[in-house]
């Protein structure tokens, strides 16, 4: 992805969930200058990886395949394998219409998806086998705002603003807005991007990016190269 892409979505981004009634955090208007200022006093945000991740999946076409992330807090695996301290994670995400997250599912973490506000979210659904593969055949079940859910293989289900979805480990899913783009939460445990997304197709996580122009802000995947 271009960097002038990702910058020009971000602001995008940044006015449709301000439109919604949310604002993100005051590190979210770091320039890269500023984010190196207070790189020590903000390691815990750097260390949990807090903060903007647009992703085409490494297939080059955002806007078929890909999706806007923020994520505004995230706990600590140890506290989590400990069962105890900072267990919990939360993120903004915005599905653009008919744009693809594709199909994956987590090893570890267990989330609420949440339609916060616009059009239509889509979310299809597949079970897994004994060891957590992916399974063609198999439904399962969910819980649908609270409210248990049997699934068949390949079922997509709707979510209207205020409705929400929870998926725990093996349950495979992909989802896109439908009828216009989608302000999405996530509220999960622990969240680690780099080894828990289990993808069904061999594609990557995040975008490989073009620097034709100087980034307004750092992604996520920035950190380790610019901090």
């Amino acid at each position: 992805m271009k960097r002038s892409t990702i910058n020009m979505i971000m602001a995008q981004a940044d006015d449709m969930i301000r439109s919604y009634g949310f604002v993100l955090p005051p590190f979210a208007r770091w320039t890269p200058t500023e984010f190196k200022a207070n790189a020590a006093r903000a390691s815990a945000i750097i260390d949990a990886a807090c903060g903007w991740d647009i992703t085409d999946y490494g297939a080059g076409d955002y806007d078929k395949m890909g999706l806007f992330l923020f994520t505004l807090r995230n706990g600590r695996l140890a506290d989590l394998q400990r069962g105890g301290g900072m267990c919990y994670a939360e993120k903004l995400l915005i599905s653009k219409q008919d744009q693809l997250s594709p199909m994956h599912t987590h090893a570890i973490k267990a989330e609420d998806i949440i339609n916060r506000g616009g059009a239509t979210m889509v979310v299809e659904l597949y079970g897994s086998d004994g060891d957590g593969n992916f399974a063609e055949d198999r439904g399962g079940m969910v819980m649908c705002d609270g409210i248990a859910r049997e699934f068949q293989a390949g079922e997509k289900l709707t979510f209207a603003p205020g409705e929400s979805l929870t998926l725990m480990p093996g349950d495979w899913h992909a989802f896109w807005g439908e009828g216009g783009d989608v302000l999405i939460g996530e509220v999960s445990t622990v969240n680690d991007d780099n080894t828990d997304n289990i993808f069904r197709e061999p594609i990557g996580r995040f975008a490989q990016i073009e620097e034709d122009v100087a980034p307004t802000h750092l992604l996520v995947s920035d950190y380790k190269n610019w901090l």
